[in-house]
Formats: C-alpha cells, structure tokens, sequence
C-alpha cells in the first residue's frame, strides 16, 4: 500500500504552523511559528496583528517545513488547512495559502475542522480506538465528543460561554499573572491550600459547561478583599480555582463514560497539558478501568500536525474540497 503524505496549514489564532504527516499517524517535520511574545504585551490575542504576523510568516514556515522534511511539494498527496473555527482574519491566510498551494501544484484541498484536529492529536500518540469519548479544552472550546469511528463525531456537551482556556487566563490577569496565564495558574495551584470559597458552575447533571460565573466569582472575591484591605494569596486562590475546575470537568466526562458505557477517553487542547487535570483524570480512570490517553505536550497547542492527521483521514475517504472553500469563525463540528 502506498504511502499518503499530508500538508497541514494551522493559523486559526497566533500559532503560524505547516506540517508534514505520513499515513495519519507519523510526523515528518513540523514547524510552528508562536507569537506568544508578541500579544503577551496587550495581555491576549490581537486578531488584526495575529493576521498580519501569519502573513508575513507563511511563506517561511511552509519553507522551512519542507526543508526539514526534505520533501518537495511534488511528493505531497494532498493540502489539509483549517477553515473553522478561529479568528477570521488568521484562517484566511492559512486557506488562502493553502488555496494557492493546492492549485499551483494541482493537490487535493482537504478542511478541516479545528476541534476535529485536536482530537486526532492522539492519533500521533496511538490509534484512536473506538468507541471513544473526547475531552476538548482549550482557549476557546470546551466540549464532549462521543466517536464510535474515524470521523463520526457526536457533541454531547459544550461550554454555553467562556471556554476553560479562556477561563484561566481571564483569571490570571486579574490575579496580576502576565499572559499566557494558564500554565503559571496551574504551577501556582500545586503550591497552594483551598481555603477560598468558589461555586461549583453548572452543576446539573448535564454534559454542557459554563465558566463565566467562576470567572465572575473569582473577580468579586479579588475586589472584596481588596475593598477590605486583605492581600490575596495567590497559590491560594489558585489552588481553590483550579479544584474547582477540575472537579467541573472530570465529573461531567466520567458521567458521560458511564451513560454511554464507553471505556477510552482522550483528553485534547491546549489545556489538556495542565497537571492538575490530567493527574485527577488518570485517578479517576484508573479507579473506573478506562484507558485515558493525551496527546505529547508538542501536540496539545495548535499544531498543523494535528491538522493533517485527520486530513489524511477526510482524505481517504474522498471528502476534498473545491478552491471556493471559504473560512468560518464558527463552525460545528460533524
């Protein structure tokens, strides 16, 4: 059987990123371009200068992709880009190179869907097994995917306003942590006591998530205690978000396991690199036998490897798309 090489192009946010996977599964090379540095000065994403930065930075990525992997484009099989969801301006770039790729060098135009990439993050780990539940988090989803097989996706729940991500980086900056805030909130919550009363959000029995009202309580307490002239301790207050976060979602995940007598989960997204989570899912899966996988820490944040890895799939399975694709700011994932 011969072998199929995919080319991923990832630029939904502030990552400029071109990929190169073989068969779904092994990466070739792949190179990621942040502009972490460059938006931590306004304390989040820029959408105008992240679309500016991956316009000046697509042409050298996709550049030194291909040098790394020592390929040309004749040895491509077909493109993989994100067309949704993300900022606009940035897919647009991304498509519109890929665009150009795809019709310069007569290939196959593969989309992908952003959430969808995450998943198949795990995919460069292990073979998906089947059927699967899928943790999304990230700094701008939060979902529950049940998948009986390669690309059936079925949404069992979502976040109704802030994503976890964004969750913690809103949080961050109020607690006087530069961004990106997450990582340092989940350092700082391993040095800490939960002594701050925070409420549980969405406790309802359903598989859907709703973080602005832990955000908004947190925000309250810092201003209270300011009010009162008490100083916050922030591993503290770090600690008592992040039990409560992480008590939101291995509840609601281990429930969904259960109701819909599933057995492996993969956790994926940004946010998936956080150790309180992870810690407390492996305990929870270890005690309920259920195989829990996550993705290398290299492939948690965007990745155009994530993106070809499931573009090797929709690519097998003939689901290739016409230069008129357009990009989508929001989009389901089916």
């Amino acid at each position: 059987m011969k072998d199929v090489y995919i080319l991923g192009i990832e630029s939904s946010c502030d990552e400029t990123s071109v990929s190169i996977v073989k068969n779904g599964c092994e990466e070739i090379a792949t190179v990621i371009l942040s502009q972490i540095d460059i938006h931590k000065n306004f304390g989040g994403v820029v959408p105008e200068i992240a679309s500016r930065n991956h316009v000046k930075n697509i042409t050298i990525v996709l550049e030194e992709c291909l040098e790394r992997a020592k390929m040309h484009m004749e040895d491509i099989d077909a493109i993989a880009v994100t067309y949704g969801p993300g900022l606009i301006g940035s897919l647009l770039v991304g498509l519109e190179a890929a665009k150009t790729l795809s019709f310069v060098y007569n290939k196959p135009l593969i989309p992908v869907h952003h959430i969808a990439g995450h998943i198949y993050a795990n995919n460069l780990v292990e073979p998906l097994q089947f059927p699967l539940i899928a943790l999304v988090i990230s700094g701008g989803h939060t979902e529950l995917v049940l998948m009986r097989d390669h690309l059936q996706f079925e949404k069992l729940g979502s976040t109704l306003d802030d994503a976890v991500g964004e969750c913690y980086d809103k949080v961050a900056r109020v607690m006087g942590i530069s961004y990106p805030g997450g990582p340092l909130v989940d350092q700082l919550a391993h040095e800490g006591k939960d002594c701050y009363s925070l409420p549980i959000p969405l406790d309802d029995g359903s598989y859907n998530f709703s973080f602005s009202g832990l955000k908004s309580a947190v925000i309250n307490l810092v201003h209270n205690e300011k009010q009162r002239g008490n100083k916050i301790k922030k591993a503290d207050l770090a600690t008592s978000f992040q039990n409560v976060v992480v008590e939101t979602l291995t509840k609601k995940t281990m429930q969904a396991l259960k109701d819909y007598h599933v057995n492996h989960l993969i956790v994926a997204g940004g946010v998936a690199a956080n150790q309180g989570i992870r810690t407390r899912l492996v305990e929870l899966c270890e005690q309920n036998h259920i195989t829990v996988s996550f993705p290398d820490m290299k492939y948690c944040t965007d990745n155009a490897a994530m993106i070809a890895a499931v573009g090797y799939y929709l690519y097998q399975d003939g689901k290739t798309s016409s230069l008129k694709l357009n990009s989508k700011s929001t989009s389901e994932l089916k």
